[in-house]
C-alpha cells in the first residue's frame, strides 16, 4: 500500500502513513499523540505485536490482514466517548456492506462473519495537551484465513477472500472514509445515533448468552441488543439488566 494512493482515493481529508512493519500501530500513535495536530491514519503492512482488548495478542499476516490505527481528537473528556467502540463497529460493518460483504456485530467490539470473528477493535485514549482527548482506534481485519493461522489461533476465524482480491489502497480508503464520517457523527450526536444501526447487525439478537468475568459466569439471559449508551441489554430471570462494557467475555450458551 502507498500513503499517497490512499489519500488520493479517500475523501476523508486525513493524513496517512504506511510502514512496512511495526510492533503495534496503536502503541506508535499513542506515543506520538501529544505532538499531533490533526487526525492521522497509520497502516502497517505487517504488525508483530498487535494487541486486542485486555492486552490479548492479535495475530495477523502481511498477506491476509489489514492492520491499522487512526488517531482522532475529540473535544471533552473520555467520559463523552461511551459507546465509541460500538459506533466504530457500525462504521466498519456499513463500509464492508457497501462493498458487498455483509457482516454482523458482537458486543462490545467484534465483527463476525458466518459466526466467526472477522475483525477486532481496540480503542485507547490519552489526554490532549490543551484539552480534549486523543483516541487511537486500532483495527485488525482478516481478509484471508489460511489453515495455519487458524491453528495458531486455536479456533476458527472468518476472512473476506473476495475483498482480498481488491486493490488494497482502494479498500483502505473506503474504510477510512466510513470511519471518518462515523467519528464526526459520533462527536456531534454520540452513540444514540448508532444504536439502532448496531442492533440491526447484532449477531446474537434473541440468543441466550452468558457473560463471563475471568471465566466466571456473572450473568445469563437473552440478548436484547444495546441501548443508546451502548450498554448490552439482557433479559434475565430477574428482569432486564444493562451491562457496561468492561473486561468481560460474551458467549452463546451451549
Amino acid at each position: 500500500m502507498k500513503a499517497d494512493a490512499i489519500r488520493a482515493l479517500s475523501t476523508a481529508g486525513v493524513a496517512v502513513e504506511v510502514v512496512a512493519q511495526t510492533g503495534s500501530t496503536n502503541a506508535d500513535l499513542l506515543a506520538r499523540a501529544a505532538s499531533l495536530d490533526s487526525p492521522l491514519l497509520l497502516v502497517a503492512e505487517h504488525q508483530t505485536a498487535g494487541r486486542g482488548r485486555a492486552g490479548r495478542s492479535w495475530l495477523s499476516s502481511p498477506e491476509g490482514s489489514l492492520t491499522f490505527s487512526l488517531a482522532w481528537k475529540f473535544d471533552g473528556g473520555p467520559q463523552l466517548l461511551t459507546g465509541l467502540p460500538l459506533a466504530i463497529g457500525v462504521a466498519l460493518a456499513e463500509a464492508l456492506g457497501a462493498l458487498g460483504q455483509p457482516v454482523q456485530l458482537k458486543w462490545p467490539n467484534d465483527l463476525l462473519k458466518d459466526g466467526d470473528k472477522l475483525a477486532g477493535i481496540l480503542v485507547e485514549t490519552q489526554a490532549a495537551p490543551g484539552g480534549g482527548t486523543w483516541t487511537v482506534i486500532g483495527i485488525g481485519l482478516n481478509l484471508l484465513m489460511p489453515d495455519e493461522m487458524e491453528t495458531r489461533l486455536g479456533r476458527s476465524a472468518a476472512g473476506l477472500p473476495w475483498l482480498a482480491r481488491m486493490e488494497r489502497d482502494a479498500l483502505m480508503a473506503a474504510l477510512l472514509d466510513g470511519l471518518a464520517a462515523a467519528l464526526r457523527e459520533f462527536a456531534a450526536r454520540g452513540f444514540a445515533a448508532f444504536a439502532a444501526r448496531w442492533n440491526l447487525r447484532h449477531a446474537w439478537q434473541g440468543e441466550t448468552v452468558v457473560l463471563l468475568d475471568n471465566g466466571v459466569v456473572r450473568h445469563e439471559g437473552r440478548a436484547a441488543g444495546v441501548d443508546d449508551s451502548g450498554r448490552l441489554l439482557l433479559d434475565t430471570m430477574e428482569g432486564r439488566i444493562a451491562i457496561m462494557a468492561g473486561d468481560v467475555s460474551l458467549r452463546v450458551k451451549a
